[in-house]
């Protein structure tokens, strides 16, 4: 079986794409077929608990009812892969997800805990925002944040200090993409201002429009996705030794049911 097509796109077609771009994108079927790969792996309370990972690992991030989980589940194509609580911001584990075909694990998704829900106490709150922040900063492997906001509110206080945080090393290399969820809530001249300005906030990072209901932007993010765990290196280049597929160590808890759906 040869490698898999590789299409050159330019993304000013579509009002969810940044203008003038251009990028080499797998096709849209296979980005889906290894999105579908995705299966839990571990889950940790503390980031001293989470396993080394050498492959690229990247990372979910919002705030709570922004839509993260239904976001990933939409991606993967499977139903209750990330767990939404019935009562917003009470989900504290970074939970993370092996992604390749075969069993053989070529990035990991790693979701973590909504932020800024009112009904949480003021110190988990502060707990868990510092455990967040160090995560993003210090994660060793972290190859992008992809960043969940709710376009009808817009990127909040908390989500600019997010973005302030992870500046430097978005600047060093760290790939972020802003993704817009509901925007079937928009109408499409909304959702052409709501990108207008997002993208002046987002720092360099890359920003679309996303619909679960409606599938909209969906085949664009897993393309990207894939394009982050999968990078095309100059010819005549090797992969770093660190890099690459591997199977994975059994953690403890990847024998259980992902408890984040009990």
């Amino acid at each position: 079986m040869g490698p898999p097509e590789i299409v050159t796109v330019m993304t000013h077609a579509s009002p969810d794409t940044d203008p003038g771009k251009t990028h080499s994108l797998i096709d849209s079927k296979l980005a889906m077929g290894w999105m579908h790969t995705a299966r839990f792996f571990t889950t940790a309370a503390q980031l001293n608990q989470l396993p080394k990972v050498d492959v690229p690992e990247i990372a979910f991030v919002g705030r709570s009812n922004a839509g993260k989980s239904t976001a990933i589940n939409t991606l993967t194509q499977q139903k209750q892969l990330a767990f939404a609580s019935k009562k917003p911001g009470r989900t504290q584990h970074i939970n993370l997800f092996a992604l390749g075909k075969q069993g053989v694990t070529d990035a990991v998704l790693a979701d973590l805990p909504g932020y800024g829900y009112a009904a949480v106490s003021r110190s988990d709150k502060l707990r868990w925002q510092q455990v967040m922040v160090n995560y993003l900063v210090s994660r060793p492997g972290l190859t992008g944040i992809v960043l969940l906001c709710d376009p009808r509110l817009g990127l909040t206080e908390l989500d600019e200090a997010l973005l302030e945080a992870v500046r430097p090393r978005v600047e060093e290399g760290l790939k972020f993409l802003i993704v817009l969820t509901k925007a079937d809530k928009l109408t499409r001249s909304e959702q052409a201002k709501v990108l207008s300005i997002t993208r002046l906030q987002a720092g360099g990072g890359e920003v679309k429009m996303f619909s679960a209901l409606k599938k909209q932007g969906v085949d664009e993010v897993a393309q990207l996705l894939w394009q982050w765990a999968h990078p095309v290196r100059p010819q005549g280049t090797e992969p770093a030794a660190e890099g690459g597929a591997q199977s994975l160590p059994a953690s403890p808890q990847a024998a259980d049911e992902n408890p984040s759906t009990k």
